[in-house]
């Protein structure tokens, strides 16, 4: 369990062949959890330093109560300043179940602008089902996930745009790796890189949350959006690439 108010941590041990990447969440205790919202000036933050986007998910929420009240005293604060608030779903097991995830969750949807996750983060955390999928989501049915996407920002009009990327898991060493964004009622898609031989799966899907926020902060057109957060997010290299020296 470990000793109150640590550091918390987190142990990969990275797939060979058909043998997939495990993670072991260590952060029972961490200094993050016992995080309470009114040891935080929001409104300094947002409001007298003018911070124009805030980042968070589902990893935070989950770690305690405690968290979860923060997040949602975030994102209040934020919501309440014109702050741009992205959401990162990510949904993980290990941390918490998907009835607790979908209760705390439901929450904090209704301040967002920007919801990142894939098929089964919106069925585990906010309990919209995606068509099509098989059991372990080895095979991403994109049409199905666009339904999936037209109907959560239908029941939550504040959402300005939904994003995830598309990676499909060929084995533990090669993926195909592409991403997807919806705004202002249309998706944009980015190219799919084919058998990506893996480099560094860890961050990946954080990178291409970094693009979408960079994307947005500056400007640029929805599909360089999504083609800038395929790369920023991109922890692959293509098979037959310049070898490593």
């Amino acid at each position: 369990m470990g000793r109150k108010g640590r550091v918390g941590l987190n142990f990969t041990e990275v797939g060979t062949g058909v043998r997939a990447s495990v993670t072991m969440y260590d952060r029972g205790h961490s200094s993050i959890s016992y995080m309470k919202p009114e040891e935080v000036d929001w409104k300094k933050i947002f409001l007298q330093d003018g911070a124009r986007w805030l980042h968070t998910g589902g990893i935070m929420s989950s770690l305690s109560d405690n968290s979860a009240a923060v997040v949602k005293a975030a994102c209040r604060a934020a919501r309440e300043a014109g702050t741009i608030i992205s959401y990162d779903l990510n949904f993980r097991s290990k941390l918490w179940s998907s009835e607790k995830a979908i209760s705390v969750t439901k929450e904090i949807v209704p301040h967002l602008d920007v919801l990142i996750g894939n098929e089964e983060d919106f069925q585990k955390v906010l309990g919209f089902e995606v068509e099509g999928t098989d059991a372990n989501l080895t095979e991403l049915p994109v049409e199905a996930y666009k339904l999936m996407v037209e109907r959560v920002v239908k029941t939550y009009p504040n959402i300005k745009a939904v994003c995830t990327t598309l990676r499909e898991v060929k084995s533990g060493l090669i993926n195909n790796w592409g991403g997807i964004l919806w705004h202002d009622g249309r998706f944009y898609e980015a190219r799919q890189f084919k058998d990506l031989e893996i480099e560094d799966r860890v961050g990946g899907g954080d990178g291409f949350s970094s693009g979408i926020a960079y994307g947005f902060i500056t400007g640029m057109k929805p599909q360089d959006i999504v083609n800038f957060a395929r790369r920023t997010g991109r922890c692959c290299k293509p098979l037959a690439a310049t070898p490593r020296r």
